[in-house]
Parts: structure tokens; C-alpha cells; sequence
């Protein structure tokens, strides 16, 4: 009987972890209007969690399905460690990552389903939170230790590229591989999340309002050691065609943030398309309300230079 109610269990969460992935690939990171409305397993609809709790066993499934970690807004009470804590500790490459019990009774119910995915090595959905009311779903995940001492349970990371929802990186260079797999998930969907936010949801160039047609562009290319880094000042939300565009250094940001068009686009006459990014020249691009989130002037100064010798 248990046997094929663990079959029944891993389909579904196949198909959870199936679900997800699709969302992923359509949104990116996640809102609670796209979790929502779950998904279909055997003609029933399955919650993919628990909008009150962060531990979630739906009834139809055996073991535990999902654990979520949420982003603080500014301001508001920090409930658990976990909340502030999981980025830092990816950040520095912690292969187990700490998760907070539910309350201080490691015998409640919801601290017993991470115990049960503990021992029997259950795949589950991590959703971790990347900026408030957004989420990074972690597919899959699985949790690496439970301690009742310490009220906490620890979590690790699966091969994002592995399918087969049975397998865990048992080995030293496999966990490596997932967690800079997931790090460089998360560093992406936090600083296009935090640039498109700082700006309206606009982008710069075009004032286009939609934030899934744009990206968080960097000023300076991350694999850029001393200037490079994940932040808003260093980022910019373009659509996809002004990305490509500054990109190839077509489109070059000046340090008083003024677009200049490169004499190869200006010189062409093909269409209303081109006509529209050749009356960008000169033009300010469209600045966030803070100071502080506006670009830095010697990041842009750096890309400018760029922009002149490719041009």
C-alpha cells in the first residue's frame, strides 16, 4: 500500500516540479498571482503552498511539497532568521542553508514533514524570496539535515538542469555545481527585480511599462571584478531590443546619462523601427526618483568609453 501511495507521490510532484519550471520559463521569478491557482493532478486541482505557512504538504500529496522563505518589506518585523540569513549564506557558498522550524515544537506537524523529507531524501520546491511578494522558485531542493536541538532544519540544492526528480547531488563537486547554479539564479532575479523596481517598472530609454518585456541591463558587465557588481547603480531596465542595442554598443550612455546612437544606425534608412532609436540621439534617458539609484557616473563613464572605440 505504501509503495504505490509513493508512486502516487512522486508523480505528483513531478508534475509540481513541471508546473513550476513552466512558470518559471513564461515570468521568471514568482508572484502570488501566477502560484495561485496551483496546478492538475489527476483531474484535481494541487496548491503549490500555503499562503499563511512556509511549510506546505497539499492533502493530496504524501510528504511535503514546498517550504517558501519570504523577503521582508522595509520596515517590517523579521519573523523568522531564515528570512535575512539565505541570501548571506548563499552568497558565501554555504552548500546547506538554515530553514526555521514552524513555532518552538519540533513535534508539530509541519516541522515533522520536513523531518519525514529529511530521512526518506523527499524532492521538494524551495521558494525563496527575492525581493517583497516575489519569489525564486529552487527546483529541485531537498532538506540536508533536521535538528529538533536547534529548531531548524537545513536545506540543499538540486542540479537545476536535472530532471529526474529522485536524484540529489550526493557528492562534493555536485553540490558545488547546484549551489552556484541556484547563487547565480538568485543574484540575477534580485538585481533585475531591484533595478526594474527602482525605475517604476519603466524602461529607461523607451518608458515602455512592462516590466516582463525587460531586463536589468548591466552598465558594466558583471565579469567585471572592480566594477561590476549586482547593484542599482549599476543596472539599468531596457527592453530586450534597447539591451541588445547598448549591448553592441549601438546605443552608447554618456556620464551625464545622454544617449548617443551609433553612426551606423544613423546612417541607415530602414523603417519606422530604426527611425525611432535614430531620435534617441541626445536625448536623457529616464532616471529613477532616489539618488541613490541613479547610475553611477563612473560606470557610465567606463561603458562610454567603449561605446567611442567601438564606434
Amino acid at each position: 500500500m505504501r509503495l504505490v501511495a509513493d508512486e502516487r507521490d512522486a508523480l505528483l510532484r513531478k508534475a509540481a516540479f513541471d508546473h513550476v519550471r513552466a512558470l518559471v520559463a513564461t515570468h521568471g521569478t514568482l508572484t502570488a498571482a501566477e502560484l495561485r491557482p496551483g496546478f492538475v493532478f489527476d483531474g484535481e486541482r494541487v496548491p503549490l503552498l500555503n499562503p499563511q505557512r512556509g511549510i506546505f504538504k497539499p492533502r493530496q500529496a504524501r510528504y511535503l511539497l514546498s517550504i517558501r522563505t519570504v523577503y521582508p518589506k522595509p520596515g517590517a518585523k523579521v519573523w523568522y532568521d531564515d528570512q535575512r540569513r539565505v541570501h548571506a549564506q548563499i552568497d558565501r557558498g554555504d552548500e546547506l542553508v538554515e530553514y526555521a522550524f514552524q513555532g518552538q515544537d519540533p513535534d508539530a506537524h509541519d516541522n515533522v514533514w520536513l523531518r519525514e523529507a529529511f530521512e526518506r531524501r523527499i524532492p521538494i520546491i524551495y521558494f525563496v524570496g527575492v525581493s517583497p511578494g516575489r519569489v525564486m522558485p529552487v527546483v529541485p531542493a531537498y532538506i540536508g539535515g533536521w535538528s529538533a536541538k536547534d529548531l531548524k532544519a537545513l536545506v540543499g540544492f538540486g542540479d537545476p538542469t536535472q530532471y529526474d526528480a529522485t536524484r540529489f547531488p550526493d557528492v562534493p563537486a555536485a553540490r558545488r555545481y547546484a549551489l552556484h547554479a541556484v547563487r547565480q539564479r538568485l543574484h540575477q532575479a534580485t538585481f533585475r527585480q531591484a533595478v526594474i523596481t527602482a525605475y517604476g517598472g519603466r524602461c529607461a530609454i523607451s518608458g515602455l511599462p512592462e516590466p516582463m518585456l525587460l531586463d536589468a541591463a548591466h552598465i558594466v558587465p558583471d565579469g567585471d571584478i572592480a566594477m561590476g557588481q549586482p547593484v542599482v547603480p549599476n543596472g539599468l531596465p531596457l527592453t530586450k531590443l534597447h539591451h541588445a542595442a547598448f549591448d553592441a554598443h549601438l546605443i552608447g550612455i554618456d556620464p551625464d546619462s545622454r544617449l548617443h546612437i551609433s553612426p551606423r544606425l544613423l546612417g541607415q534608412r530602414d523603417g519606422p523601427l530604426l527611425e525611432a532609436l535614430k531620435q534617441l540621439d541626445r536625448q536623457l534617458i529616464r532616471l529613477p526618483g532616489r539618488e541613490r539609484d541613479r547610475p553611477d557616473r563612473d560606470r557610465l563613464a567606463h561603458r562610454f568609453e567603449q561605446f567611442k572605440a567601438a564606434n
